[in-house]
């Protein structure tokens, strides 16, 4: 029995051995795996990144849109200045905020250069 006694305790301190040291690149791979999970997939990933990528994109078209609007509005304005006054451009917007016009009037409608989100911010005047 002490044959069998032996092998078995020489079994037992291999199995030990390998246990030890299997051990620690087992940790190390989870701790590996771990922070390359979270670089993909955390907070501040790959994942977030073009996520945020694509918020940016779409941020910077509305500022486009909103610059050339502003200069739209700017070159108008610039029509309606004491020092360089358009008589057109006087009498349209007297005309626009008067609501009138002659029965002579011929009205041509344009196409919209803004969303209706943009007109239902302007107060609407009933007929009462």
């Amino acid at each position: 029995m002490t044959m069998l006694a032996d092998l078995t305790d020489t079994l037992a301190r291999a199995a030990k051995s390998a246990l030890r040291q299997a051990i620690a690149p087992s940790l190390c791979a989870c701790v590996v795996t771990y922070f390359a999970y979270y670089a993909i997939h955390g907070d501040r990933g790959l994942v977030a990144m073009k996520q945020i990528q694509g918020e940016i994109a779409q941020a910077e078209t509305v500022l486009e849109q909103l610059k050339g609007e502003r200069e739209r509005m700017e070159r108008r304005a610039q029509l309606l200045r004491g020092d360089n006054l358009d008589r057109d451009m006087l009498d349209e917007r007297a005309r626009s905020m008067l609501n009138l016009s002659n029965a002579r009037d011929v009205v041509v409608t344009l196409p919209k250069l803004y969303d209706d989100e943009t007109a239902s911010e302007k107060p609407v005047k009933s007929a009462n």
